[in-house]
């Protein structure tokens, strides 16, 4: 049985980079139990580096669209040493960040968002690439079995790497 709702992934379009900024907070892991802190955390620099200036040559991003509305994104971004994000591996890896919007969850769409960016950065020649993502989230499975591993972790977090057929 097909879980997917009819869903148009594309190219995300200039007007609508604000919306990574919707999508960042969406993805944030809150844990049972925990409040979820306001909008305003994502203005903290190290999460502003994921949407801030979106729009380089290097960063690109896929939306979901259902009914004509985005909900979900998958987007990377290629950081320096400095000003690097969670997942940073090194300046030729991109970092994956992504997030479906939670009404839209466990319908298959985040799978889909991910394999078509991995399929995506395979023909653009990149070799692997990386996500930090508590491992309490049920998206570290999902991950798993996308072919990401785990690099690193300091026992809340693991930073994964997926090797790309390219």
């Amino acid at each position: 049985m097909n879980k997917t709702p009819s869903i148009l992934i594309r190219e995300i379009h200039p007007q609508e980079y604000h919306l990574l900024e919707e999508f960042l907070y969406e993805a944030i892991f809150i844990p049972e139990g925990v409040e979820r802190p306001g909008k305003e955390v994502i203005l903290r620099p190290e999460l502003a580096v994921y949407y801030k200036d979106f729009g380089k040559e290097s960063d690109y991003c896929l939306m979901a669209e259902s009914k004509g509305e985005p909900v979900g994104a998958v987007w990377i971004r290629l950081f320096p040493e400095c000003g690097k994000g969670y997942g940073f591996v090194d300046v030729r890896t991109p970092e994956v960040c992504m997030s479906v919007l939670p009404s839209y969850r466990n319908k298959g769409i985040g799978t889909a968002l991910l394999n078509t960016m991995l399929d995506s950065l395979a023909r653009r020649g990149f070799k692997q690439v990386s996500l930090s993502v508590d491992e309490e989230n049920y998206a570290f499975r999902m991950y798993g079995k996308a072919g990401f591993e785990t690099v690193s972790t300091d026992g809340i977090s693991a930073t994964m790497i997926k090797k790309l057929n390219t």
